[in-house]
């Protein structure tokens, strides 16, 4: 039996599931990734991919072998992510392969993600350049289906993990290059601890860097850099050991602030922003 009701609202849809940070980091932050992970037992221990997007925004598709595909960042119906997405892998599971789900009406009973997959899984990332992982293995590599990937990866901004940084990425956004950091922190404590930093003029995470301001998605904080143009997910590699080691000791620490850094958390508090 599913533990909230279709409708009740969950702010922290992803909760105790494997990898929670990159999930959310799938729904709003990565343009292609996938995840590898399984239906339980009881639903047939299928194999399913979790993607950020698929074709039309389909909500998932059962693949001719089987496999389902599911669009994490697709629009699902109620208030609960993972029911919505739940009940797109319940459907798919009822499809015959080779055929996608195009919409999701919630059942009384659809299933969480939580009671839906195997959580013994590791549910590890993995991000991509382009939008291949839609072609089914087995499907006919058409012109049609070559100029419809091409013309979606021309929508992709360049992403990247960054090495050193769980949970951290980098992307190109055009004009600018930014760190987009997904932490498992209540939201004060990370205002606190980039005011900490800031007044130190630490708050940067290299040369010519700044702390632009966060938002809230799915239950966690994601704090945002600018970065120069040209300084690369390699730039912020080389300065992540030294940068996490501040980050968290800031985060961690219990003193209250001072007067400089309670005059600091005024202008840090008000730089939130809203990336999509």
């Amino acid at each position: 039996m599913s533990s909230t009701s279709r409708d009740a609202l969950v702010l922290r849809p992803f909760e105790g599931l494997p990898n929670e940070q990159d999930l959310v980091a799938m729904r709003q932050l990565i343009p292609a990734a996938t995840m590898a992970a399984k239906t339980t037992a009881e639903h047939g221990a299928v194999d399913v991919e979790i993607a950020t997007i698929l074709p039309m925004a389909w909500p998932a598709v059962r693949r001719t072998d089987g496999s389902i595909t599911v669009g994490i960042q697709a629009a699902y119906p109620g208030g609960d992510l993972s029911r919505g997405i739940g009940q797109a892998i319940k459907l798919a599971l009822a499809l015959e392969p080779g055929n996608p789900i195009t919409s999701v009406t919630l059942d009384d009973d659809a299933p969480r993600l939580q009671e839906i997959l195997d959580l013994t899984g590791d549910f590890t990332i993995a991000v991509h350049d382009t939008f291949e992982f839609w072609l089914d293995p087995s499907a006919e590599r058409t012109p049609e289906i070559e100029s419809s990937i091409q013309e979606a990866n021309q929508s992709i901004m360049p992403t990247r993990a960054v090495a050193g940084l769980e949970h951290a990425y980098w992307v190109d956004a055009g004009p600018k290059e930014h760190l987009r950091w997904v932490l498992d922190a209540d939201e004060e404590k990370v205002i606190d601890a980039v005011t900490r930093l800031h007044a130190r003029r630490e708050s940067g995470v290299g040369e010519g860097t700044k702390y632009v301001g966060s938002f809230r998605a799915e239950g966690l904080a994601i704090p945002v850099w600018d970065l120069p143009k040209g300084f690369g997910a390699e730039g912020v590699e080389a300065e992540a050991e030294a940068f996490r080691t501040r980050f968290e000791e800031a985060l961690h620490t219990e003193e209250p602030l001072t007067a400089l850094e309670r005059r600091a958390r005024g202008g840090i508090v008000a730089r939130q922003v809203t990336l999509r």
